[in-house]
């Protein structure tokens, strides 16, 4: 049954107003209408922000373990509805069963960790900095926060925003992705029904022009998108020129290293898992594999067990690899392989042309991989965002971490050794915001900040962890005397 999505303004779910509309399909056979999207109109967002505004004195006044208790409800009944998103997920985006479970499961770790925001939150105080004087900081909520998600992970992202912004006493409103807006519109159902307040969170439909407008509106006041790199640019510069906080995730070009002591069999999974999990669509897949020394040995079976891998629709049990998200991003995938064949790399195995049984209209693409590839390349330099590796060969790790260390991008990279030298060197000296060490996704846990370096992020705090309490609140000193002596009198014990 095809979903209408709604928008969710205050205390009631109501059809947008907008123009624009558009069909949300399964890529899996790309005809399948999964839900019916009409973006929100200008008037849409003044009434979402006017229901946020309204909403905040009351929420940022209710005790933080009273909003914890609905957060430990809200992931009580995330946990009940997990297989439920899941199967939304694949519809919508994709991606395989166990991939979407894996999405649902780390965005509700942000909940457990949204949980303890009691601790979290926590300021200082010194008693006596000067003779009766006595000073503290404390944390308190900005206000309006908006955020922003992609498609690549519908249940994951909206989970990293809402959960910490709302824990520590913000009001919120959700953009979900407009390729994939079923998921998230549903994880906020199952947050009303979890018992918040109205107008604590808004859910407003659409795509740029419903952002963009969030962003110039005054009463906002912090911004948190993840998305390609100029389209993250341009949000920075964008919420910066209106004075808002901001928060915005960019591309990658991750690379991994496998150094010629590496254990084989841990590295060949870690590589296929990495580069073609997610059909290659999430800013962790490593897209650039290094070969240091004799560990070029490995490409002949790293490329027999790419092309072992299932491609076919994510709720099939024995698929391995679902389809792009659309026909529009197939199609810029496939053109960046024949960019880097036009290049004069090897395409040692073409991923295009790949039929799937009785799913012919779907977004399938099987992996790709290129030989050869040198840096000035441009499918060694950009982020093609699909199945796609690039392969290369160099003489030692200082040449490997100089490859890295030349992209404009920093998001993350991974080193496979038995050296415990080299990783210290890899971990020490490569230029990114998370490494791994025999792994090959360094996604950090949900108590760790997420984000890169370079042109990977913009602004100055990371999504999840720590960095999420400090991008929700701001900072207040309190300097604090009591002039004079105590008053004398027996109830004062003088």
């Amino acid at each position: 049954m095809t979903v209408s999505l709604k928008n969710l303004i205050g205390d009631s779910w109501r059809s947008p107003n907008g123009t624009e509309s558009q069909k949300i399909i399964d890529p899996s056979d790309g005809k399948t209408v999964v839900a019916d999207l009409v973006a929100s109109s200008p008037d849409d967002v003044v009434e979402a922000v006017t229901a946020a505004c309204a909403a905040f004195p009351d929420w940022r006044s209710t005790p933080v373990v009273q909003r914890c208790r609905i957060l430990f409800h809200i992931k009580e009944l995330l946990e009940e509805k997990s297989d439920e998103l899941s199967e939304i997920l694949v519809k919508e985006n994709g991606k395989t069963l166990i991939e979407a479970q894996g999405d649902v499961r780390r965005g509700i770790e942000v909940v457990e960790f949204a949980a303890g925001m009691p601790s979290l939150s926590k300021g200082d105080f010194i008693e006596d900095i000067a003779s009766n004087v006595d000073g503290f900081i404390y944390r308190e909520p900005l206000g309006v926060v908006v955020g922003a998600c992609p498609f690549n992970f519908p249940a994951m992202i909206p989970l990293w925003m809402m959960p910490v912004a709302i824990a520590c006493g913000n009001t919120f409103i959700l953009k979900p992705s407009d390729k994939c807006p079923v998921t998230a519109t549903k994880i906020a159902e199952i947050f009303v029904e979890g018992g918040l307040p109205a107008g604590v969170l808004n859910v407003l439909q659409g795509g740029r022009e419903t952002f963009e407008t969030l962003i110039a509106t005054p009463e906002v006041k912090a911004i948190s998108f993840v998305g390609s790199t100029p389209v993250a640019r341009k949000v920075w510069e964008n919420a910066t020129a209106n004075h808002k906080r901001v928060q915005a995730l960019g591309g990658a070009k991750n690379y991994i290293v496998v150094m010629p002591d590496a254990d084989e069999d841990a590295a060949l999974n870690a590589v296929i898992g990495s580069s073609f999990g997610c059909a290659g669509e999430r800013c962790m897949a490593s897209s650039v594999l290094v070969l240091v020394g004799g560990a070029e040995n490995l490409l002949p079976k790293i490329i027999e067990a790419a092309q072992k891998l299932k491609v076919g629709n994510g709720l099939e049990p024995d698929t391995q690899m679902g389809p792009v998200i659309s026909k529009e991003a197939k199609k810029r995938i496939e053109d960046y392989i024949q960019v880097g064949v036009d290049e004069g790399a090897e395409l040692v195995l073409d991923g295009r042309n790949i039929t799937v049984p009785d799913k012919e209209n779907g977004y399938f693409l099987a992996p790709s991989i290129f030989s050869g590839v040198k840096p000035e390349m441009q499918i060694a330099r950009e982020e093609i965002f699909g199945p796609v590796l690039s392969v290369m060969k160099v003489a030692n790790l200082a040449t490997a971490i100089e490859l890295a260390n030349a992209s404009e991008f920093g998001n993350g990279a991974s080193i496979f050794t038995n050296s415990g030298g080299a990783a210290r060197e890899f971990r020490n000296k490569i230029q990114c915001g998370m490494i791994g060490i025999n792994t090959g996704v360094p996604a950090p846990m949900a108590f760790f900040s997420f984000g890169g370096h370079k042109n990977s992020i913009f602004g100055d705090l990371k999504a999840q962890g720590p960095d999420a309490v400090e991008f929700y609140t701001q900072k207040k000193s309190v300097i604090e005397r009591w002039p004079g002596k105590l008053a004398t009198g027996s109830i004062w014990g003088k």
